[in-house]
């Protein structure tokens, strides 16, 4: 998708546009940056849930969503599963690999006694970014570097305000709302989301209530890891992955939940699509190459400005 930048790009130097033309793709870039920018809230929401519950930022996010999208690509084209059973696929390896990332990086150093208790952020910071680098080179190993592209669940095109659009993009904004909003309901509505959101806010609390905190946190990396993981196969068939697209991805979502304010979920979904957006018109008006780089200017802006981000910390 973000190939049409470049067109968009050269179209007013090769052949003068229209008025039409211009309104098509205006339209096509808020169509385009609505759906990526519904996939990147999904993603930053469990990236904000770990840290608003555990205090880790997962600087392995970008690898597990590729993870995800790999293995469902795997499953539907090269095993021949089809697309539902390759989603299913990407979604499980995804969980899985999350709490492995979990048990094998984040759980043991912060348990560990030789590791200063001020030190232990830095360490989980740097384990997760050399965890996130193995499963980027492991991916590599296996499916080479070259992007792939999941199969759609849904085929066909729809013609929105004079533009078409594929349904898939249509789905995966669906999709990623929909998510959302049942995540929402866990959160307010049942006994567990209470005891996670008890436990954001007061952990020592929460032990005094006979609840371990140890599960609280397994629960918390299993919801993320399916978050992560259908996030990362929406992804695969809105727009294709590579292993390159895994530093990429960590950014974005680091640039989104910091924007939002660590721990704020409503200030992420704000932020998500103020990223969105921004990589979205880069894409189209600039380069594809270049369209990281405006979200990563404005954070430095905000953490100058207003290091809290949009809504707080919470």
């Amino acid at each position: 998708m973000w190939e049409r930048g470049v067109l968009a790009r050269a179209s007013p130097l090769l052949f003068p546009e229209s008025p039409k033309t211009r309104d098509m793709t205006a339209i096509q870039i808020l169509i385009d940056g609505f759906a990526i920018s519904a996939l990147y809230a999904l993603g930053a929401t469990g990236f904000t849930l770990i840290f608003g519950v555990s205090g880790v930022l997962n600087l392995s996010h970008g690898a597990l969503m590729v993870t995800a999208a790999v293995v469902a690509w795997a499953a539907s084209s090269e095993l021949g599963l089809g697309s539902y059973a390759g989603a299913a696929a990407g979604v499980a390896v995804c969980t899985g690999l999350t709490l492995a990332t979990y048990g094998v990086v984040v759980r043991p150093i912060d348990r560990s006694r030789a590791i200063p208790p001020e030190e232990k952020e830095i360490f989980i910071l740097t384990g997760t970014l050399l965890w996130g680098i193995m499963i980027q080179e492991f991916i590599a190993y296996l499916f080479t570097s070259n992007a792939k592209t999941v199969m759609p669940i849904v085929e066909g095109v729809v013609t929105i305000a004079g533009v078409r659009t594929p349904w898939n993009q249509v789905f995966t904004a669906v999709v990623c709302w929909a998510t959302i909003g049942l995540l929402w309901l866990l959160v307010n509505r049942t006994r567990t989301g209470k005891v996670l959101l008890a436990a954001s806010m007061n952990p020592r609390g929460v032990t005094l209530l006979g609840f371990e905190l140890s599960k609280i946190y397994v629960a918390i990396w299993l919801i993320y890891g399916v978050l992560a993981g259908i996030a990362g196969v929406l992804l695969g068939q809105f727009l294709g992955v590579s292993s390159y697209s895994v530093g990429p991805l960590t950014a974005s979502a680091f640039s989104i939940v910091v924007l939002g304010g660590l721990g704020s979920v409503s200030g992420s979904l704000i932020a998500a699509y103020v990223v969105g957006y921004l990589e979205t018109l880069t894409a189209y008006l600039v380069s594809p190459a270049y369209r990281t780089i405006p979200a990563l200017l404005l954070l430095v802006a905000v953490m100058y400005v207003r290091p809290q981000g949009l809504l707080g910390r919470r």
